[in-house]
Parts: C-alpha cells; sequence; structure tokens
C-alpha cells in the first residue's frame, strides 16, 4: 500500500469549468473550442484490446415459467465498437486522427468491427488470427436497463502479440500521443516495452488500467483508473488529505508523471508535481456509465496529442464524460455538445 510523507502542495484545489468572461485567457483555453483546429492536426494512436458490443432491445412481459428470469421479446439490435475501439471512436469524433492497433479473428465480429470503424473514418491495423476468438459483449436490454451480459472471448497467442511491435514501431512515428487501453484480455502483453519506446520517441502515454499489477504501467506519463480501481491497488482513503498521500505515493514509485483518479459523483482529480486538482462533476442524468472511462482517456489523448496542458486536457475530458454518461452503451461526446 502506498505510504509515505504528506504532499505539501497535496491540497484539493476545485475548478468547475464555466463560460469565460473577457479576457479571461485560462477559461478559455478550458474550452474545446479552443482546441478544435489544433486537433484536427493531432493523431493518436490507440492500442489494446477491442471488442464488439452488441444490444438486444426488446420489452418484458411476463416471467419465465422455466425459471424466475424475465422473458424478453426482442425487438431490434445494435451493434457498436468496444473497448480500445471505443476509444479510438472518441478520438475520431472529436475531430482527431485515430490509428488502432489490435489482435482479433478471423471471424463475423471482427469483420463486423471493421465495418463499424471504416465508417467513423478509423485508421485500423488488426492482426487476425484464425485460432483466436475477437471478443464480444452481448447485452440484453429491457425497459430500459440491462437485464443480462453474456462475453464470448479467448486470450490471443503470444506469437502473434510479438507481432504487434513491428507494426507498432511503424505506427509510432506518425503519432502525437499513445494511449494503451488495457481491458485484461491480453492483448497487452508487450505493454512495457510499448511504454519504454513511445517515451524514448518523445510521445505522451496514457495507460487506462487493469487489475492491481501496475507495475506493468511503469514509466508511463500518466495512467487513469475510477474509483474502483484505484482503491484496489492504493487501499481505502480516509479522506481527502489521505487520497492525495497515496496517489502521489503511488505516482513517485511508478514513475509517472501524472496519476487521474475518475470518482463517479465526485469528479475527477488529477495528482501531478504541481499537486492535486479536483474537478467536480457536471449535474447531468447519468443513465449509463459504460464507455465513459474510455471517453475519458480519448479526450486526455486528443487534447494532449494537440498541446494542451494536463489540466486543461482534464477539464475537457471531465466535460466529455458528462456528455456521454447521458446516453445507453458505448457512446462518444461530439464537439458540438462540448463548450
Amino acid at each position: 500500500m502506498p505510504g509515505g510523507e504528506r504532499e505539501p502542495s497535496a491540497r484539493a484545489t476545485e475548478i468547475t469549468p464555466s463560460p469565460p468572461r473577457a479576457g479571461e485567457g485560462s477559461g478559455e483555453a478550458s474550452r474545446f473550442s479552443a482546441w478544435r483546429t489544433r486537433v484536427a492536426k493531432a493523431n493518436v494512436l490507440i492500442v489494446g484490446d477491442v471488442m464488439l458490443d452488441r444490444y438486444w432491445f426488446g420489452d418484458v412481459e411476463r416471467i419465465s415459467p422455466e425459471a424466475p428470469v424475465p422473458v424478453v421479446k426482442i425487438a431490434r439490435s445494435d451493434e457498436r465498437p468496444g473497448g480500445a475501439a471505443n476509444v479510438a471512436r472518441n478520438v475520431a469524433a472529436l475531430g482527431a486522427r485515430a490509428m488502432l492497433l489490435s489482435a482479433t479473428g478471423k471471424d463475423e465480429a471482427a469483420d463486423a468491427l471493421l465495418r463499424l470503424l471504416d465508417t467513423e473514418r478509423i485508421h485500423t491495423s488488426f492482426l487476425r488470427d484464425a485460432s483466436l476468438k475477437t471478443t464480444v459483449k452481448l447485452r440484453v436490454i429491457g425497459r430500459q436497463q440491462q437485464l443480462l451480459r453474456i462475453d464470448f472471448e479467448t486470450p490471443p497467442p503470444h506469437e502473434l502479440l510479438a507481432a504487434h511491435l513491428a507494426e507498432f514501431d511503424h505506427l509510432l512515428g506518425d503519432a502525437d500521443a499513445l494511449v494503451l487501453s488495457d481491458y485484461g484480455k491480453g492483448g497487452l502483453a508487450h505493454i512495457a516495452t510499448m511504454i519504454e519506446r513511445a517515451r524514448a520517441a518523445g510521445k505522451p502515454v496514457l495507460v487506462d488500467p487493469k487489475g492491481d499489477d501496475w507495475e506493468r504501467y511503469r514509466g508511463a506519463t500518466m495512467i487513469t483508473p475510477n474509483r474502483s480501481e484505484f482503491r484496489q491497488v492504493a487501499g481505502r482513503a480516509r479522506d481527502e488529505d489521505d487520497l492525495a498521500r497515496r496517489a502521489q505515493a503511488l505516482r513517485r514509485d511508478l514513475d509517472l508523471d501524472a496519476l487521474l483518479v475518475t470518482r463517479s459523483e465526485e469528479g475527477m482529480s488529477l495528482f501531478s508535481d504541481a499537486g492535486t486538482l479536483t474537478i467536480p462533476a457536471q449535474a447531468r442524468e447519468v443513465f449509463d456509465v459504460s464507455g465513459a472511462g474510455d471517453t475519458v482517456i480519448a479526450t486526455l489523448g486528443t487534447l494532449l496529442a494537440a498541446g494542451a496542458s494536463l489540466p486543461i486536457a482534464t477539464a475537457i475530458a471531465n466535460e466529455a464524460a458528462g456528455v456521454v454518461v447521458g446516453k445507453l452503451g458505448t457512446a462518444v461526446a461530439e464537439p458540438g455538445e462540448l463548450s
């Protein structure tokens, strides 16, 4: 558990994004509209576990006589890119060029992913293997509520992942930032090497972590755990000062420039050498939090690729997250929905 001395500068500073008054340069800079031109020139490489999110929507009118479960009469279905593919969607939706590297099977689900991503102008580089089953998450929705999720997945073979590195080196040269989306499906076996090579090339590296082995993320620019993931590694904090102490100790131990903890209704807290910056959540009706973490790291990566500072990128990512939690399923924040 992270310990260490109290950070003297680790007092929470609350900043609420709001329309700037005349002459407030910093307020203007924290609006996405101030970055759209630079975002359009930015290139973001996304590497990680892709999946196909399938949704079956229907009506529930009775309970099954076979077991105490609802019977759903399916009326329609939908398919959306998920995991690292949803991160790429969010990058592209903001106007940047998204390059996506991943491993998939030679199956119908991978074909569907390629078709969907092509319509969103995402440059895809899929290493396809017949022995691998592309991850599919099937969600059954009744009366606007998720009733069941069924997962189909197999880990990729090590030989296929080794081929990642050559393609990674090729794509990295065109990238302004690297986003590593770890969903624990085995697609990032060489993540430590990727971080090392990207940092040596002077690229910011952002990681969406999974599990409790964060040593593999050592040396990244930034990791973006949610509150539950952070507690799993750092333990439960007693108060805000204790949270800052644990976060800063963990950040120093892993040689990170910054650590961003997304805290649901409590907003986000950015921990860096400058101290702690806490941005309150924007008041919105929460409909579905799935994919919100993808939007956060995609927005951060896009803004850093465009040259924004971490505090500005975090403020805009907070606003983008507030947009997508009001939508069903994995979704994106469009520029017109941001200030």
